[in-house]
């Protein structure tokens, strides 16, 4: 008695646990698995324009399923993986791959990072540098007339 409620329990718990689901819908997978493997190997690359950082394989959104379904027509069609990709950003967009290009007006979003942290630190170093050579300069004297006038102000 004492196993089968372990048992139960167990298989409840397992039922409850959240399982990897893949959006792909059964009546969009190709019948030749060459052509599914390609397919698939470009979906990886492609970004769900809904959900952002989610591939479109992951995605469960109608728009990630209009690019799955466009990413194999493109394939059946005869394009390359290159083709194919190229049809779809030249389509969307470079915001739709997840791992955007390092060429052209994107090179200035891949430097722009480093760039800043290298100025940030040259500002920081010379102002670092300049306010320790100013602690180490000796205090100023103050000159004859300025200490006669002093000692009059102490006076009074």
């Amino acid at each position: 008695m004492m196993r089968a409620t372990v048992l139960a329990l167990a298989l409840a718990t397992g039922a409850l646990m959240p399982a990897p689901v893949m959006a792909v819908q059964p009546n969009e997978v190709l019948s030749d698995p060459a052509l599914e493997s390609r397919a698939r190997a470009l979906s990886k690359d492609l970004r769900c324009l809904v959900c952002r950082n989610e591939n479109i394989d992951d995605s469960n959104a109608d728009l990630a399923r209009d690019l799955r379904l466009l990413v194999r027509e493109r394939l059946v069609a005869g394009d390359s993986d290159s083709a194919a990709m190229d049809y779809i950003v030249a389509r969307y967009g470079e915001y739709v791959l997840l791992n955007p290009t390092s060429t052209g007006a994107n090179l200035l979003l891949w430097y722009a990072g480093p760039l800043m942290l290298l100025v940030g630190g040259g500002i920081a170093f010379t102002y670092v540098r300049r306010r320790r050579t100013l602690t180490e300069t000796a205090p100023a004297t103050l000159s004859t007339d300025e200490e006669k006038r002093l000692a009059e102000i102490m006076r009074e």
